[in-house]
């Protein structure tokens, strides 16, 4: 199974972005009304800065910072960031998650950002394949 039909099968297309400069309260309203758990950093929407997570948030949060609520995203995002290409295989998608302990990958295409893939995403691809299959071979066993 390819990276591209897993993004055809999200039910939120494309990708949600915030710009460098947005703060990181802005990032949290952001997630929030998206019901997301990362979003790319990025100036125009197609070029990947960074990517901040829930978990960067947290962690800050954590060390007594809050004031990092009032500053940019730039302070706490991750700014090397692993991606795929929708061509590539979902097993590829996986050892990336797996390799670097991250659950979203932006996916490039020429270049430029094209989707996101959650952890999420990929178990219910990975689930409906397997009932497809089990499903092919049910309907083979019963009509031989």
């Amino acid at each position: 199974m390819r990276i591209s039909e897993v993004l055809a099968g999200k039910s939120i297309p494309g990708v949600i972005t915030i710009k460098p400069e947005a703060t990181v309260r802005d990032l949290l309203a952001l997630l929030a009304d998206h019901n997301v758990g990362a979003v790319i950093v990025s100036p125009d929407g197609t070029e990947v800065g960074g990517m901040v997570s829930e978990r960067d948030v947290v962690r800050r949060l954590n060390d007594g910072d809050d004031a990092i609520l009032d500053g940019p995203v730039t302070n706490i995002m991750t700014s090397v960031v692993h991606t795929c290409e929708p061509n590539h295989q979902i097993e590829e998608l996986m050892q990336v998650m797996t390799e670097h302990r991250v659950r979203h990958v932006p996916i490039i295409k020429d270049g430029k950002l094209s989707g996101m893939i959650s952890i999420g995403d990929v178990v219910k691809a990975r689930i409906a394949h397997l009932e497809f299959e089990r499903d092919q071979l049910g309907n083979y066993l019963y009509q031989t």
